[in-house]
């Protein structure tokens, strides 16, 4: 009989959000989870680490105030030294689009894992709001259903189907279950299918001044709150926005094909003076 997979399980909302518990509890129906979560709130630190932190045990795992790359550097160290995934979430809120993998604290955990050669996932909720502020958006456990099925099918399997002789991390995108919230425009009756995608290249940031301040703004959320907004099909955006879960193999190192340009300019630099 095989062993149950060890899974790190961390998030950037911190260890006390209905989000990670969610996942803790069905994760742990067919895996072995310990957990190492921020104390409190990290959402978009990106890959920031700390120097210290101090430990506390809390909700059955351990809380530590600092960044999620920081759980995961400590996770893997000291409580979870030999897991078979590292799993990160389920964020409150999606994270679409390539320009938010840096910036995101859920998508940076799992792209710190695999620097540490363990296969990750990132898994977050698209919350879909309308005429009410995403803050004040009632996200409860039972909404992270579609996000904890789909990371649990993908812990029991991917590994052994060799995703990750391709794939350092998967990024994973859920929508709520139909009925719930502020519903796609075409809901999925059932559950919601899943759609391996690309993140979108869609670019909508703002900046205006008022005075002495500069608002900075993310006009994407406002259009995919409005139903304005076309995305390509096979983009992450496009697969949450139709009703299902988007899956984006990804790789951690930035690197780049071969330049032949920049190889000229390199063997035309001056070392004379």
């Amino acid at each position: 009989m095989n062993e149950p997979p060890e899974v790190l399980l961390t998030n950037d909302d911190g260890i006390d959000a209905a989000g990670i518990q969610a996942l803790e509890s069905g994760l742990s129906e067919i895996a072995d989870v310990t957990v190492v979560a921020p104390a409190t709130d990290q959402s978009k630190v990106g890959r920031q680490t700390s120097t210290d932190v101090v430990i506390e045990k809390r909700n059955g795992g351990v809380a530590l105030t600092g960044t999620p790359a920081d759980c995961v550097i400590a996770g893997l160290q000291e409580f979870c030294p030999n897991p078979d995934l590292v799993v990160s979430g389920c964020n409150r809120g999606a994270n679409l689009g390539g320009y938010v993998l840096g910036r995101s604290g859920t998508v940076s955990a799992a792209v710190e894992a695999a620097f540490h050669g363990v296969p990750a996932i990132a898994a977050s909720l698209y919350v879909p709001v309308d005429d009410v502020a995403f803050e004040d958006a009632e996200v409860e456990e039972r909404h992270y259903e579609e996000a904890v099925r789909a990371t649990k099918f993908l812990v029991e399997h991917a590994i052994t189907a060799g995703v990750f002789e391709h794939a350092d991390y998967l990024n994973v995108n859920a929508p709520v279950p139909e009925g719930d919230l502020a519903a796609t425009d075409d809901p999925v009756d059932g559950p919601a299918p899943m759609r391996i995608t690309s993140p979108s290249h869609r670019y909508e940031m703002d900046a205006v001044r008022d005075g002495d301040t500069v608002r900075l703004e993310d006009r994407i959320w406002q259009l995919m709150a409005e139903g304005d907004i076309d995305e390509e099909p096979g983009t992450d955006r496009h697969a949450v926005l139709d009703g299902a879960v988007s899956v984006s193999p990804l790789t951690a190192p930035h690197t780049t094909e071969h330049h032949e340009a920049l190889d000229g300019l390199a063997a035309a630099y001056p070392t004379d003076e």
